[in-house]
């Protein structure tokens, strides 16, 4: 199964990346964690794929119906660094050659040990989501199940766990979704949530992007708005910005 907190390495000197100096330009999108800017990277097209719930081919996959509209980066403060980010960036511990040589695992446990870093990281969701009028946080197995239910309590949502499959004891709702190496399944409780409800999915780490689209497809079926996708860590590298389409995604840290 793919690791999802995975950053890899590569000689290629046509990096999909460009760094510029400060100010950024008018289509800056993130900072990086050590200084400058990223520009957003061009389009792709990703391989065909079946989904045997959909019963027909996508391609690309993307997570909602049209894919006209470029999911432009959001960040935490965007106008204005706020200091409480360096703090989180800094927390997070990167482990090299973890689970294999050549990876960078991305490791949010030392930012948990940090009560100061992991309140911010909380707080600065919570800040963003308060007056959206959301109703339902899903998060995605299993990280996801550490910074939904304070987000959830904060902003008065119910929470909703995305999971594994054969994890929830009753009546499940499932969507397939590809890995790298055939596929795998998110479920969740039938009854769970209501058409017409306005959802927050929340992990802690976006890579490739395909679990957080199996969640937003999986919550758009049953008739959910899916407001916003939320990560602390994105992986820009791995275009799963690109992949979620019109969903908007936010994130509070930029790991290059």
């Amino acid at each position: 199964m793919m690791q999802r907190a995975l950053i890899f390495f590569s000689s290629n000197p046509i990096a999909l990346r460009l760094s510029t100096p400060t100010p950024p330009p008018v289509n800056a999108v993130f900072p990086k964690r050590n200084g400058g800017w990223i520009a957003p990277s061009s389009s792709f097209l990703l391989p065909l794929l079946r989904l045997q719930n959909y019963q027909h081919t996508f391609s690309p996959l993307l997570c909602s119906a049209s894919d006209s509209v470029t999911n432009q980066p959001k960040m935490a403060s965007q106008d204005e660094q706020d200091p409480r980010i360096s703090k989180i960036s800094s927390a997070i511990r990167v482990i090299p050659d973890f689970p294999k040589p050549g990876i960078l695992f991305q490791d949010i446990t030392t930012l948990l040990l940090d009560t100061k870093a992991f309140r911010d990281t909380i707080d600065l969701f919570v800040e963003r989501y308060r007056e959206k009028d959301i109703s339902v946080v899903a998060g995605i197995e299993a990280r996801g199940f550490i910074f939904g239910p304070p987000i959830a309590l904060a902003i008065g949502a119910k929470f909703v766990p995305m999971r594994k499959p054969n994890k929830l004891p009753g009546e499940v709702i499932s969507e397939e979704y590809s890995l790298e190496y055939g596929t795998d399944k998110m479920e969740m409780h039938v009854g769970a949530v209501q058409a017409g409800e306005r959802a927050l999915i929340i992990d802690d780490l976006v890579a490739t992007g395909g679990t957080l689209c199996a969640a937003v497809r999986l919550l758009e079926r049953v008739g959910v708005h899916v407001v916003e996708c939320a990560c602390v860590i994105e992986l820009p590298e791995l275009k799963g910005r690109e992949r979620l389409g019109e969903t908007p995604l936010f994130v509070l840290v930029s790991s290059t």
